[in-house]
């Protein structure tokens, strides 16, 4: 079963570019060439959009392939299928990778077990529970990336695969 995502990378350094269109064609087993312009949050720094079609997990060894790269900020997003989720994955250099498996909607979808975590946690004194919430719904990654996320002039328009 297939499915289609989009890979927001919000700022590289110029030197990364390159090895991030080939982690990408490594991946998606194509050539990739990604059209890279500058971005302003972050003088300095490239960003690019990428719309992909692969199977059911694409969007997780993408994020596996760019993880760990101290200068990347990026975001990749999977829609759902008939097989499986949606995922969203975020990273950033501070906070490292986020995941959150999203439903037909676009809302993140809380597991079970990881709310019982938070609420016990939060029960125990050792954190508090608005805060532990925040962490579930990736909310310190979104604060962090949000002035990424403003493409400025010249970039691409994204259009919607599906309008619900």
């Amino acid at each position: 079963m297939t499915t289609r995502g989009v890979l927001y990378v919000h700022s590289a350094p110029r030197a990364l570019c390159p090895h991030v269109e080939w982690a990408v064609a490594g991946v998606l087993g194509a050539r990739v060439s990604l059209d890279w312009i500058r971005q302003p949050a972050a003088p300095g720094t490239w960003r690019s959009e990428f719309s992909w079609k692969g199977s059911a997990g694409t969007a997780s060894k993408l994020a596996s392939a760019l993880r760990g790269w101290d200068l990347l900020r990026f975001e990749c997003t999977a829609e759902p299928s008939a097989a499986a989720e949606g995922e969203r994955y975020s990273a950033t250099p501070r906070l490292g990778i986020f995941h959150a498996v999203t439903g037909i909607h676009g809302d993140i979808l809380i597991p079970e077990d990881r709310l019982r975590a938070a609420l016990a946690r939060s029960q125990s004194g050792e954190s508090d529970l608005a805060a532990e919430i925040a962490r579930l719904l990736g909310k310190p990654w979104d604060d962090e990336l949000e002035p990424f996320r403003y493409a400025g002039e010249g970039a691409p328009v994204r259009w919607l695969h599906q309008v619900v």
